[in-house]
């Protein structure tokens, strides 16, 4: 196709993929160096921003990004989710970390989706990364100067302690994380989020470095976590991590802090004005509104469903399927993050795990007709794809 036909090799598919980008994506190290002596351009994006590096990283090619690399592809190249730093670290990829790394890769670049490297690989564990995996990770970013206090939102600590990765919590610590830096939600400090968690052992790690709480009369392991209990009895809204409101009502009956009904109310107009901006078709400056929202209140799983129609609608596949997946660790009964889970895999191609989040959406409500319907498109681009791949039989 190349030699004989003259086949453009930088073009791309009706998403902007091109072939070096499936190649690197595959791993296929003899078709890209193929390719790159062939002119391909090893920074050509596609229609979401993503270049082949990004697609070597994501599944973990070392030499297909070492040689991407030795032809002249951008290190810190970025789209929304971030640079192939990021996105080796968001999938626990440290073989591919190790060799951005050793090209001078920044581990302190944040994104608008994933911030640091760090917290990436921190968040991944709630969508199945393992935490030893994580923490190789951390301990490779650590030592490339990664800024354990960076606290665009919340300091990677945080992100350790919400997540309950206590090995982690031990490495940041080790390598000076500041444990008297607050949650940006609710100002709480890390001690006081992993008693409202009830882990004792995070409690015991952070309290020799935590300067003492006025509001904690009994400045002990035991005591702050007596405090943290007996706030929670008192009122589900005191938890650093709150349940989705269902009525303006029930939060009123919560008491809550002038500063955080403020927030409740700027969130709530960051909302409604995301919501005019899909009206309008606007769907990038929606998702500024929602992503401001977030900022807000992170326990929100209808601000990641809205933010993530929005990256459908930009073609952002990996970017939806992130708030997808957000949406539905915090809402898991929620028929919407399953359907937008569903549709972002089927963007990506990857139709048998579309499959499988429809199929997860129909468990739930076996009577929706539009689930049904996606989950039998699903099942449609799986035959045609496996009878496409059967029937393709490349010429000697």
């Amino acid at each position: 196709m190349v030699e004989e036909l003259g086949f453009d090799i930088n073009a791309g598919c009706e998403h902007g993929i091109t072939s070096l980008a499936s190649a690197s994506l595959d791993g296929r190290l003899a078709a890209a160096r193929y390719l790159l002596d062939h002119g391909a351009d090893p920074n050509k994006k596609d229609n979401a921003g993503s270049v082949p590096l990004h697609c070597a990283a994501k599944n973990g090619h070392d030499e297909v990004a070492r040689l991407l690399l030795s032809r002249g592809a951008s290190i810190d190249i970025a789209y929304i989710r971030g640079t192939p730093l990021h996105i080796a670290a968001a999938y626990g990829k440290a073989r591919v970390m190790k060799v951005l790394l050793e090209h001078h890769a920044d581990p302190n670049k944040a994104s608008e989706v994933l911030g640091t490297p760090l917290v990436a690989t921190l968040h991944a564990t709630c969508q199945r990364l393992a935490e030893s995996i994580s923490l190789q990770c951390v301990k490779l970013l650590i030592e490339a100067g990664a800024d354990v206090n960076y606290s665009d939102r919340d300091t990677p600590l945080v992100v350790a302690i919400t997540n309950g990765l206590t090995d982690c919590i031990k490495c940041l610590l080790k390598a000076g994380a500041d444990p008297n830096i607050p949650t940006c939600h609710c100002g709480a400090l890390p001690i006081q989020l992993a008693a409202s968690y009830g882990r004792r052992k995070d409690v015991e790690l952070l309290f020799p470095l935590t300067s003492p709480v006025q509001a904690v009369s009994n400045w002990t392991v035991e005591g702050i976590l007596d405090h943290a209990k007996s706030k929670h009895s008192r009122s589900k809204c005191s938890k650093p991590k709150v349940a989705h409101a269902k009525s303006k009502n029930a939060r009123s009956k919560c008491s809550e802090p002038k500063d955080k009904q403020d927030d409740q109310n700027k969130k709530a107009r960051l909302k409604l004005r995301g919501e005019k901006a899909v009206q309008r078709k606007d769907y990038r400056g929606a998702s500024i509104f929602y992503t401001e929202a977030i900022e807000l209140d992170p326990t929100d799983a209808t601000l990641y469903s809205n933010r993530s129609l929005c990256h459908l609608q930009m073609t952002e596949a990996e970017a939806a399927l992130l708030d997808a997946d957000f949406c539905i660790k915090l809402r898991p009964e929620w028929l919407k993050g399953y359907y937008r889970k569903g549709t972002a895999l089927m963007l990506l191609k990857e139709y048998k795990k579309a499959y499988d989040a429809f199929m997860a959406g129909l468990k739930l409500d076996p009577r929706n007709a539009e689930m049904e319907k996606v989950f039998r498109e699903a099942v449609e681009a799986m035959k045609k794809y496996h009878v496409a791949t059967k029937s393709f039989k490349p010429s000697d």
